[in-house]
């Protein structure tokens, strides 16, 4: 063999063994990658998750508003891309547990009956104004005495909320996408599938964590202009002191004879 032969073996030789190893090298960090959002979102490879679908109010009969169809396919995707399997259950027939498979709950306390169990069990610090009349305060946030109100069209706010209740690594989250419109539960999920990889980043020890996203302008822009708010997790998951008026008669009573005496 000529010495070009030879250089010329020695540099297909050289060439395949940078690219086997570049291959490798991306499908490591590809593998990694598909992980970490495995266990961020508790999918593991067939698996099944729990995806809580919930009601237009504006429809008379039952149906689901095309904005959050639009929510559902968002999920449905990441769902998907974690190698698992969504069970689409209606908010009114998840009659279950949380924490045995994944949750993905839509919609808020309004057209969701799931959504107001998991505020009132794994978000008591927050209130949503759910009065069907049409009012300046209608669908309003508050969150740690903060309120949130809604101008449609404008600035409408949604919830997007990792929510554990202890039980350990096996524990599965609850995913709770709770907007004041349905354009803005649809913002929500578009945020938690393009801002994942920061989450799993910042959250993934944490485990809970609640944050409050505001979509601007959504007459003009649909979903897609959506402002960070702030992390409301330490006041959403601390149980807000009720107001004197608000007591129970029998804590009232024991006050008051506990002063007389």
């Amino acid at each position: 063999m000529t010495d070009d032969m030879r250089e010329i073996v020695l540099g297909i030789l050289a060439a395949g063994i940078t690219a086997a190893l570049g291959w490798f090298a991306r499908t490591y960090l590809w593998r990694r990658r598909l992980r970490r959002r495995q266990r961020f979102y508790g999918l593991l490879p067939h698996s099944e998750c729990l995806l809580v679908v919930n009601r237009d109010p504006a429809a008379a009969s039952w149906s689901v508003a095309r904005r959050d169809v639009f929510a559902l396919l968002e999920i449905s995707a990441l769902i998907k891309d974690c190698g698992a399997h969504a069970d689409i259950v209606t908010h009114d027939t998840a009659l279950q547990g949380f924490g045995e498979r994944t949750e993905f709950c839509v919609g808020g306390p309004a057209s969701n009956a799931r959504t107001a169990a998991h505020l009132q069990s794994l978000l008591p610090g927050v209130l949503v104004n759910t009065d069907a009349e049409p009012g300046p305060g209608r669908a309003a946030f508050t969150v740690g005495g903060e309120r949130y109100v809604m101008d449609k069209g404008g600035a409408e706010h949604v919830l997007l909320a990792r929510l554990t209740a202890g039980g350990g690594e096996e524990t599965r989250p609850v995913f709770l996408i709770a907007g004041q419109t349905g354009i803005t539960n649809q913002a929500a999920a578009r945020y938690l599938a393009r801002h994942e990889t920061r989450l799993i980043r910042k959250y993934a020890r944490k485990g809970t964590f609640c944050l409050l996203l505001k979509v601007l302008n959504s007459s003009a822009y649909g979903p897609d202009v959506v402002e960070l708010v702030g992390d409301v997790t330490r006041a959403a998951t601390t149980r807000a002191p009720r107001p004197a008026d608000e007591e129970p008669v029998e804590e009232r009573e024991a006050q008051s004879s506990d002063s007389s005496a």
